[in-house]
């Protein structure tokens, strides 16, 4: 007894199925099954693959299997080894036979069709919240028709039958149904910014969130106790990719933090008070591009990998970024303080955000427009990290404002991190402060550490005391970009028949 199963069925005929659904959904034929001549006898596993033809399956490029299948006159993109594709399954069963099916039945049928997906020819990837294809973005309204807004340069519109392929977590939202006709300065009243940068920049982050590919800055919000950082970072993701669970705390651990990307477009943390140095190094790798790697459970040579790129925020009321890297990735936003007097209750902010939500996200997709229209054509003097983004949200700025006012924030904002990063940093700030004395200083690496004590600063001497030339050395090359920057050059060279590591530091002018 055996079943034919085929892993990427194509077009059935006209009339078995919605117009709508045709072009991805095959009808299963009387003739897909193998009956014993003998006894005509079909075991549940049989039953369960000949129902299973009207799935199409294809894998993704990290091998996993999906499944597409009709649902109601629209098409549902799962994993086989999803709850949901095994629940269609279980109710396709029962609705054939009026029988429930058993979980070794089940089980083995899964294993069959996801062995086809794997095997199969057709290969597609998967995108969670925002995909593109052929010079057009898709978001992802997570409704239930599984509808998605489809942009290009002549606008945006409602696309019932998206070319890409979504999947969807369990706590995703749907998105707002956007209104034409709104300007982006609704978004003020919600977010209570210091200045008019500021808001220029979170624009700018929601602009380069709503491309399908990155790099992604991170957005970092400071301000005060009762300043609004988390209601800020709650209506920022709501716009975009709105979640029962908006605000997260830190993972523990990277393959906790990989595992949040694969299944959320956006990650938002709150409330934090600092970012340990493994977790800088990996929203690093999110932010423009990075993986984790680990054993699968219960093998030995087996290999899971996860890759993802993330826009993120990052809300806490100290300095939370202080590493010269993440720092380099991120823009940073400061809330006013909220008077009392102005204090207004939450249900009625999340009123009239919701009111105001449709109007904004038109707004946004009215900026992608624009974005799509001009990147051929533009240019820009100098290329800050993160380039791509600078860019996109170059090309897209005239829906909003004239022409270079996001250059102008972006540069006010990068000048402002470099010196509070420097601030942050033992080892910046005492470099900082011995050059302010003399053009050129050479040395050793536990040279460095003592002549930075002797300057005075209590936290170069607990360096002095506490770290090895090596990691001093180290801490000097993490932050010689934002020296550089301020003026400042480092170099390291070997000298002498000893080849000793030697540091030299010049300021800019004088190199």
């Amino acid at each position: 007894m055996s079943a034919h199963f085929s892993p990427h069925s194509e077009v059935p005929s006209a009339g078995q199925m919605p117009p709508d659904a045709r072009e991805f959904v095959p009808p299963a034929p009387s003739s897909a099954i193998s009956i014993d001549d003998a006894t005509g006898y079909k075991t549940q596993a049989d039953q369960i693959l000949s129902l299973a033809q009207s799935a199409a399956l294809f894998h993704t490029p990290d091998q996993t299997g999906y499944a597409d299948i009709l649902v109601c006159g629209h098409r549902e993109t799962w994993p086989v080894r999803s709850k949901n594709f095994r629940s269609w399954l279980v109710n396709r069963f029962f609705e054939s036979t009026g029988k429930a099916a058993s979980s070794d039945a089940l089980q083995t049928s899964i294993n069959t069709i996801d062995a086809r997906a794997l095997l199969g020819e057709v290969e597609r990837a998967v995108f969670v919240r925002v995909g593109g294809c052929e010079g057009r973005i898709y978001l992802d309204l997570c409704d239930k028709a599984w509808r998605a807004i489809e942009i290009d340069q002549t606008g945006w519109r409602i696309a019932d039958r998206p070319p890409i392929r979504f999947r969807r977590a369990a706590n995703m939202s749907p998105l707002p149904i956007p209104v034409t006709g709104s300007s982006i300065d609704r978004l003020r009243e919600f977010l209570h910014l210091k200045n008019d940068d500021d808001f220029v920049l979170a624009v700018a982050w929601l602009l380069g969130a709503l491309r399908e590919v990155g790099p992604y800055p991170l957005l970092v919000l400071s301000g005060e106790q009762g300043g609004g950082k988390s209601f800020c970072s709650t209506v920022l993701r709501a716009l975009i990719d709105p979640n029962t669970v908006p605000l997260r705390s830190l993972p523990r651990e990277t393959r906790d933090l990989f595992v949040s990307a694969s299944k959320n477009h956006v990650l938002a943390f709150d409330n934090l008070s600092g970012v340990a140095p493994w977790l800088s190094d990996s929203l690093c790798r999110l932010s423009t591009g990075g993986g984790f790697a680990t054993r699968a459970l219960r093998t030995d040579t087996d290999e899971i990998t996860l890759t993802a790129m993330r826009p993120i925020i990052l809300n806490g009321i100290d300095n939370i970024v202080t590493r010269p890297d993440l720092a380099d990735r991120a823009l940073f936003l400061t809330l006013s303080a909220i008077p009392e007097v102005e204090r207004r209750a939450e249900a009625g902010l999340w009123a009239r955000f919701d009111q105001a939500r449709a109007p904004i996200f038109g707004a946004l997709l009215d900026g992608i427009v624009a974005a799509l229209q001009n990147l051929p054509a533009t240019k820009l003097d100098c290329l800050p990290r993160l380039a791509d983004f600078a860019l996109w949200v170059s090309a897209a700025e005239t829906a909003f404002w004239k022409k270079g006012t996001f250059a102008a924030a972006f540069r006010r904002n990068r000048a402002a991190a470099i010196d509070e990063t420097i601030d942050a940093d033992p080892v910046a700030s005492g470099v900082r402060k011995l050059m302010s004395g003399t053009p050129e200083w050479h040395g050793t690496a536990s040279e460095l550490a003592s002549t930075l004590a002797m300057l005075g600063c209590e936290r170069s001497a607990t360096m002095s005391r506490n770290l090895s030339p090596i990691v001093t050395a180290g801490k000097l090359r993490r932050v010689a970009t934002f020296l550089r920057a301020i003026g400042i050059e480092t170099a390291f060279t070997r000298e002498g028949r000893s080849r000793t590591r030697m540091i030299h530091i010049t300021l800019a002018e004088t190199a």
